[in-house]
């Protein structure tokens, strides 16, 4: 009896009891249908696979799994679509003192959002890719293309790019240097808090190290972060969000580090946009005439996703 109870504590076996109720089963129905089993599948060898999910709730893990479930992203780590992250949250206990407690965390990757991006059936193409060192030949500052038909020097990466083209002619592109990458990442990820933060300069040479890993996250796979983020990023500000790509902004947890300042203050174009002087012209319905109307107030000038 003492080693059935003691089986029953193992976090795999907490997971699968959790995960067999039936109001869980119930959800996983409703977010993916004929595809539940095969979803619930994965995410059971999900968690076997990896130490840092067992020391969270089982409970826990399954709330961010159905969070990835809604969106019809799956959590294998091999596809790129979608992880569960586990960060280290500071807790204040009763007694004044804090704790970390291990909490799992869901992530759209990349190919998530360019997953999302094509559902949507409003874009013509979307590429993202890294930059290497003699492949940038110009930028225009007015309209913010980048010419990359320069010769490839090297394996250095220099930055990284997307592009969108949507059907109806509307295209944007936006780079971003892998220095500013960096500071990016050591600013906004909630992985990069405390003693252990890494300098710029060691980020950097992961970038350019370029290696295959097993782990997720900035200092796992910098370049497929740096690819998610400028995807992200340009695609917030000037793409068309469906409802599905809204949610996935919404629940990415670095996007919850961005302000709506600080987003609206990336520049895809390289130039500013002074949205506090725009002028619009009222039509008079009645009489057909035009009537002028104060300048439109910035906070509704531009519909930014929150975060």
């Amino acid at each position: 009896m003492a080693n059935e109870i003691q089986k029953q504590e193992r976090p795999i076996d907490l997971m699968k009891s959790v995960i067999n109720a039936p109001s869980v089963q119930e959800q996983f129905q409703n977010a993916l249908g004929d595809h539940k089993d095969a979803f619930v599948a994965s995410l059971i060898d999900l968690f076997t696979g990896d130490k840092a999910l067992q020391t969270c709730k089982p409970a826990l893990v399954i709330a961010e799994a159905l969070r990835a479930a809604t969106l019809r992203l799956p959590l294998n780590k091999a596809l790129g679509f979608a992880y569960i992250i586990v960060f280290n949250n500071s807790v204040k206990n009763p007694d004044g003192s804090w704790s970390k407690v291990p909490t799992p965390t869901f992530v759209p990757g990349y190919k998530g959002y360019i997953q999302l991006a094509m559902r949507t059936g409003q874009y013509r193409t979307i590429n993202a890719d890294f930059v290497y060192e003699g492949e940038m030949r110009k930028v225009s500052k007015l309209t913010g293309e980048i010419a990359l038909d320069g010769e490839k020097k090297s394996d250095k990466i220099i930055g990284y790019f997307c592009y969108f083209e949507l059907l109806n002619g509307f295209n944007k592109t936006l780079f971003v240097s892998v220095e500013n990458m960096a500071a990016y990442a050591l600013r906004y990820s909630p992985s990069f808090k405390g003693s252990k933060k890494p300098s710029a300069e060691t980020l950097i040479k992961l970038a350019q190290a370029n290696q295959p890993s097993s782990k997720v996250g900035w200092e796992g796979n910098f370049n497929d972060m740096a690819l998610k983020t400028v995807i992200r990023r340009l695609l917030s500000k000037y793409g068309y969000l469906s409802v599905e790509m809204q949610n996935a902004l919404s629940k990415d947890v670095e996007d919850s580090q961005m302000s709506r300042n600080d987003l609206i203050s990336e520049n895809a174009n390289g130039q500013a946009i002074e949205l506090d002087t725009a002028q619009y012209e009222e039509v008079d319905t009645e009489t057909g005439e035009i009537k002028e109307s104060e300048a439109a107030p910035a906070e509704n000038a531009e519909e930014v996703p929150s975060y």
